[in-house]
């Protein structure tokens, strides 16, 4: 059957020649079309309750795509007429931005920043800068009297006066986020002169930066391609041969990425590093191809006989190994995530694409090497490779194997420890796809310094039942108090703020400011007070309809622990609920929507991973027909798994969106080493009738280099991610690269011993 595929193919390699070269011109065109613009969109889980709640109310209440710019003067205060002039220029400015939602703008400047005051004849406010400002000395001194009198101080000018914010939201549409932050920094750059300082927060911010740091990417793609194709010389000895593998490696990235447009798949932060990942695997099968036909030229064979002997010697194997890979890349889409679900789709398209690259147009190709072509002797068959295959070779002797079958088992018992201290989420502060030193985290710590402001809000739906005005019920407006109450005692939350604040507050205005009376009233009347003060800030505190009344928990970080804990606690307080009248609903706020991820990727990991070992699994089961051969193979591939969580925990990295699609990658890679050796192995004992360590010492002349040489060549090229600008890339790197080594090893050492432990030979 393989065999007259073959013939089919180089019987008509020239006319399936011209149609690839046609197709490749195609894609090279289209690639322009790819959209690299990630949206705030790709990245929720759109079924999660947290995200329901969010898209039923962002339109209210506001997206959890904020902008936070922070301006600080030179002369060391905001209150001056220069500041102020160019604080209300700020303002303007970013009111005015494409994008923003105007009503939801915030500064000292707008109308929505107030003060109140309790004097003799009963109130006074009104806005902190009135409409008439024009700079004396006299309005700056009421400015900053009106600021310390209002609840905004510290929360929208800073502790010492030396900054203020200008705050808005951006509109819930599909935004252009890489030109939102190239405007954002232009708006920097207009203001930050004469030593004057602007900070800048928020999604679209930090996606930009991301977008720009990301193309270092194509940096480190070439510089892959440069070190892979040297080391490939260095490893065959022959031009012709390096130049088939990395030709024939690019080609199914150039189709993935002219086909991408075509299945509404572009490239984002996270899916950028996929090409890469295809490149490197194509490469390992390449060099598996290259090798069999080198070894049938050398033994005499013309290069279209060649060509068809390794392909039909390497059909099985290869395809399995590369459907194994397609498989590993499609479960991830399990996670209900878009984003991650677009990284699945995009390396599984780019693998099927392999299958015609690898076991069609590269077999081509050797086929048309011309006849006097010559070869030097390739590290393949050097006396260093011989060397280490006869050492190699006496793990079969029993004193070896049971060291190091003792020696796996301690690895598998300290890593199965180790992981469970693994965590989910974020472990670090900040945006952790940046390093700690990029701009934007160092914008997010000056700001989280300077103001008694969060950055990292939780907010939650408080949905009150009534006919009218509802949320003027006493007993609905004393358990709000006492959830904002309970929750203010976490000590991972710094503050909180709801309608209930604001109706003790307004009521101990209306009792001469008397701190006794700091309390909520115990008549509707005294409430609705609180509650018609609360209408001049528009949405903040309430809807239309008082029916749903948001309030907002901001925390000193967003680290997956400080979430679980403030989670915990409103599932607690929401148990001792006693009014039927009330139902707190989770959840808005960038945390939130971490706190939803966190959960979908959570609730994802078991699954993926057994879909990833059932399915790798299964694919063995049928190529080798072996329940223990199949058992053989994947324990090694779980030992790996194992370990690279142990890895995460040693490096501190948890698992999230960026993360968890490495171990499938790991594992749909790393599975190929093991087939390509085995099938080998398997085709000795069953054929040829040699003995386990015979076969397993010809199968490693035969391809071990090869493996030996991806492994670590690929690692090598992922390694040097450690020095990419993006934090998660270099995360990624670390892990992607030890899985490729340690998946190398226990190819080598820890499957053959396995098959003979499990005495595989005896049932051949």
């Amino acid at each position: 059957m393989v065999d007259k595929i073959a013939d089919t193919i180089l019987a008509n390699r020239a006319t399936l020649l011209f149609l690839l070269a046609v197709f490749t011109i195609f894609c090279l065109f289209s690639v322009k079309q790819i959209n690299t613009n990630p949206g705030f969109e790709k990245t929720l889980p759109a079924a999660h309750p947290y995200i329901e709640t969010f898209y039923e109310y962002r339109e209210v209440f506001g997206s959890a795509n904020r902008l936070v710019v922070s301006y600080k003067p030179s002369n060391g205060t905001i209150y001056n007429e220069k500041s102020l002039k160019t604080l209300k220029k700020l303002t303007d400015e970013i009111f005015y931005f494409e994008g923003v939602e105007r009503s939801s703008v915030t500064s000292l400047f707008t109308t929505n920043v107030r003060y109140i005051e309790v004097v003799e004849d009963g109130f006074r406010g009104g806005n902190i800068i009135s409409a008439n400002f024009s700079g004396t000395e006299e309005q700056i001194k009421e400015i900053r009297k009106n600021v310390i009198k209002s609840n905004w101080n510290g929360r929208i000018v800073s502790k010492d006066g030396t900054q203020a914010l200008v705050l808005a939201s951006l509109q819930n549409k599909e935004l252009d986020v890489k030109r939102v932050s190239e405007d954002l920094e232009k708006i920097r750059n207009k203001y930050e002169i004469n030593g004057d300082e602007i900070y800048i927060l928020g999604f679209s911010k930090a996606v930009g930066d991301v977008i720009k740091a990301a193309k270092s990417v194509l940096a480190f793609f070439v510089l892959a391609f440069l070190v892979i194709t040297v080391f490939t010389r260095i490893y065959t000895r022959s031009w012709a041969i390096t130049s088939y593998v990395s030709f024939s490696s690019l080609i199914p990235v150039v189709w993935l990425l002219g086909l991408m447009p075509y299945f509404g798949l572009g490239l984002d932060p996270l899916s950028v590093l996929v090409p890469f990942l295809i490149f490197a695997i194509a490469v390992s099968h390449a060099v598996q191809m290259t090798n069999a036909w080198k070894l049938e030229v050398l033994s005499g064979g013309k290069s279209k006989r060649a060509a068809k002997q390794a392909f039909v010697e390497l059909f099985l194997p290869g395809s399995v190994a590369l459907l194994a890979n397609a498989v590993g890349f499609f479960v991830i889409a399990l996670v209900d995530i878009k984003a991650v679900r677009e990284l699945a789709f995009t390396a599984t398209i780019g693998v099927s694409l392999m299958v015609v690259s690898n076991k069609l147009f590269l077999p081509i190709l050797l086929s048309y090497c011309p006849a006097n072509i010559k070869f030097s002797e390739s590290l393949n068959s050097s006396k260093y490779f011989e060397f280490l295959w006869d050492k190699l070779s006496y793990i079969f002797r029993d004193k070896y194997t049971y060291i190091l079958l003792l020696f796996f088992s301690l690895l598998f018992i300290s890593g199965s420890f180790i992981m469970k201290d693994v965590q989910i989420g974020e472990l670090s502060s900040g945006v952790s796809e940046l390093k700690s030193d990029s701009r934007y985290n160092l914008d997010r710590r000056e700001i989280v310094e300077a103001y008694d402001f969060a950055i990292d809000n939780f907010k939650v739906i408080a949905e009150i039942k009534g006919e009218e005005s509802p949320c003027l019920n006493p007993e609905v407006m004393k358990t709000l108090e006492r959830f904002e109450f309970f929750i203010f005692q976490n000590p991972n939350v710094m503050a909180v703020e709801g309608m209930a604040g604001i109706v003790k507050k307004i009521n101990q205005a209306y009792s001469e400011d008397f701190i006794k009376w700091r309390t909520v009233p115990s008549n509707s009347i005294q409430i609705a007070q609180g509650v018609g003060y609360a209408t001049r800030l528009g949405n903040t505190y309430m809807n239309t309809e008082c029916s749903a009344l948001p309030v907002s928990i901001f925390l000193h970080d967003r680290k997956a622990k400080t979430i679980e804990s403030v989670i915990s606690d409103i599932s607690k307080f929401k148990s001792t609920m006693t009014t039927d009248k009330l139902n707190i609903r989770l959840a808005l706020g960038n945390v939130g929507v971490s706190a939803s991820r966190n959960e979908v990727i959570e609730s994802s990991e078991p699954l993926v991973n057994l879909a990833l070992f059932s399915s790798v699994g299964f694919l063995c089961l049928c190529m080798f027909r072996s329940l223990l051969i199949s058992l053989a193979i994947m324990i090694p591939l779980l030992l790996v798994t194992i370990w690279c969580n142990a890895l995460m925990v040693f490096l501190n990295i948890g698992v999230k969106m960026n993360t968890l699609p490495v171990i499938a990658l790991g594992v749909a890679v790393g599975v190929d080493y093991s087939i390509y050796l085995f099938e080998r192995m398997y085709h000795y004992m069953k054929n040829e009738k040699l003995s386990l360590s015979s076969s397993y010492l010809e199968s490693l002349r035969q391809r071990g280099s090869a493996s030996i040489f991806t492994a670590l060549v690929t690692s090598f090229a992922v390694f040097m991610w450690y020095f990419s600008e993006l934090k998660f890339q270099q995360d990624m790197g670390l892990l992607l690269g030890f899985m490729f080594v340690f998946n190398l090893i226990v190819a080598i050492i820890l499957v053959p011993l396995l098959l003979k432990f499990f005495n595989i030979r005896r049932s051949l």
